[in-house]
């Protein structure tokens, strides 16, 4: 890891932008912390930092007010990395169909998903290594939001994440619906009612296979993007639980 920046935001976090490689990330840490603060890797879609980067930001600051150190990286295809080909096609793929009003194909869902598991899924493994590292970080760790089959394999690969907060609003593999089953870690799940871009019943599905002994849903009437600003305390909530 290979510290980039460094600046400090107005209400005392600390931004650090890093390179893991030629892997992009960034790291909020609280103002103030008399020890290393639990650890939320922050998820996204694969639009680019710098588009999320706002929405990220506003995370880091929430979560860091309640004592929490969060990190996020670049996804594989995204920003300024390379595109993933087979991925691009998918893309295209997927809206063709959405466009036409048509249901999109499995083989579409799993091009489009798969590879980008695939591939994401190690390089945050390598991050929180590194993350972990920092004196000021420490565990236990949750994941928060982003693509939710990432979400899925990392709570299943990656012993040290302990609770996930997972977002019902992407499109899953039939596959992933096995690993689900292999889930066990606390979750806490946000399903948008009215979510465009989403089969509803698919999630519902998806939630009843989780493995885990503990695990919400939390549904909010409203499209993808209409995700009411107290779903934030709530998850704040539940992290809390898990992580303190």
């Amino acid at each position: 890891m290979h510290l980039t920046s460094e600046r400090r935001l107005d209400d005392g976090v600390l931004e650090r932008e890093f390179t893991l490689g030629e892997i992009p990330g960034i790291l909020w840490t609280p103002g103030s912390a008399s020890a290393p603060a639990p650890l939320i890797l922050l998820g996204h879609p694969p639009l680019g930092l710098r588009t999320m980067y706002p929405r990220l930001a506003a995370r880091a600051r929430h979560s860091a007010a309640e004592g929490f150190a969060t990190a996020t990286v670049e996804l594989p295809g995204s920003g300024d990395r390379p595109r993933l080909p087979a991925v691009e096609q998918a893309r295209a793929d997927l809206r063709r169909a959405l466009e036409a009003g048509e249901p999109v194909s499995d083989e579409t869902v799993d091009a489009l998903v798969l590879p980008l598991v695939d591939k994401a899924v190690p390089e945050w493994r390598a991050a929180l290594d590194a993350l972990l590292a920092l004196p000021e970080v420490g565990g236990p760790v949750g994941y928060s939001g982003g693509v939710i089959s990432i979400g899925i394999r990392l709570a299943v690969v990656e012993p040290r994440i302990v609770a996930a907060g997972l977002f019902a609003g992407s499109l899953v593999p039939r596959a992933m619906f096995e690993e689900a089953r292999q889930v066990t870690v606390p979750l806490h799940v946000l399903l948008q009612w009215d979510d465009e871009g989403n089969d509803r019943q698919a999630a519902l599905d998806l939630f009843d296979a989780f493995g885990s002994t503990e695990k919400s849903l939390h549904a909010h009437m409203g499209g993808h993007t209409g995700v009411p600003r107290y779903a934030g305390d709530a998850a704040a909530r539940f992290f809390a639980r898990h992580l303190k």
